[in-house]
């Protein structure tokens, strides 16, 4: 118990430490530059108070809890007694589709972490506010988890065989660009802003741990140079999707136009 208290301590003045500066930006501006006193300052102070004790706990639980889990699963999925290859001595490249579990594993934890995203459900309400409902929630939300689920599905193909980084990446900017010269002007940037909101306190400690965990345990990896980059796959493709999603909608609402054209 001692020793969980001296951690979360830690934890609670390393937080403080982080945000102090951004305490101390927003009231020298408030006090300094406009020159008017903080309103509600019981109210401010209460929420910083929260906001420490929240991060701290926040940071507490992932030590204890996210990144452990994250390696446990990819142990385990990686196992050569569970993959049928004990004693094969060869490397994760030449036994790339003995990994199906982990793929799938992948797409789940990506798809369902990114729907429980705070700052995916905020810009997906706010969205459907300043769009006059054209913007459906759960749509967006749907669209980017399942842009997710594929980015970390082929982030872990690209951990097995041991590819290039670049090559994913440049090769999914492209058609990014392609899409966007297609896409309709109103989604384009909610769909660049998706990919970003789709990577955050959820998403990212999981997926993290996901791909260190795959890079430690997979033969011929290093957890250096293969075991980060998820992360870079989970904010590309929720691009893809959303934009695609906003095509498909645009198309379907063509078609139902077309079909019954207004007197």
């Amino acid at each position: 118990m001692t020793e969980y208290l001296v951690s979360l301590w830690s934890s609670l003045l390393a937080t403080i430490d982080d945000v102090l500066p951004i305490i101390g930006i927003l009231v020298g501006f408030q006090v300094l530059v406009l020159r008017r006193s903080i309103p509600n300052l019981k109210r401010v102070l209460l929420g910083f108070l929260l906001v420490l004790l929240g991060l701290a706990f926040f940071l507490e639980g992932l030590e204890r809890a996210l990144f452990p889990l994250g390696r446990l699963m990819a142990e385990q999925l990686t196992a050569p007694d569970f993959l049928g290859t004990a004693g094969s001595g060869t490397d994760g490249a030449e036994h790339w589709e003995r990994y199906a579990w982990v793929y799938l594993f992948a797409f789940a934890i990506g798809f369902s972490t990114a729907i429980a995203e705070p700052s995916l459900i905020a810009v997906a309400i706010k969205a459907h506010q300043v769009s006059a409902g054209a913007i459906h929630p759960w749509g967006l939300r749907i669209a980017v988890a399942i842009g997710v689920g594929i980015g970390i599905t082929l982030g872990t193909h690209r951990i097995v065989t041991g590819a290039p980084l670049h090559y994913y990446i440049i090769t999914g900017y492209v058609v990014v660009l392609t899409q966007t010269w297609f896409a309709p002007r109103a989604i384009i940037a909610l769909a660049y802003d998706s990919g970003g909101v789709s990577t955050s306190t959820v998403t990212v400690p999981l997926v993290a741990a996901l791909g260190l965990g795959l890079a430690s345990n997979i033969p011929g990896r290093n957890p250096l140079l293969d075991g980060f980059g998820l992360i870079a796959f989970a904010c590309l493709f929720p691009i893809m999707t959303v934009i695609a999603y906003a095509q498909l909608s645009e198309l379907v609402t063509r078609r139902r136009s077309g079909l019954h054209p207004h007197p």
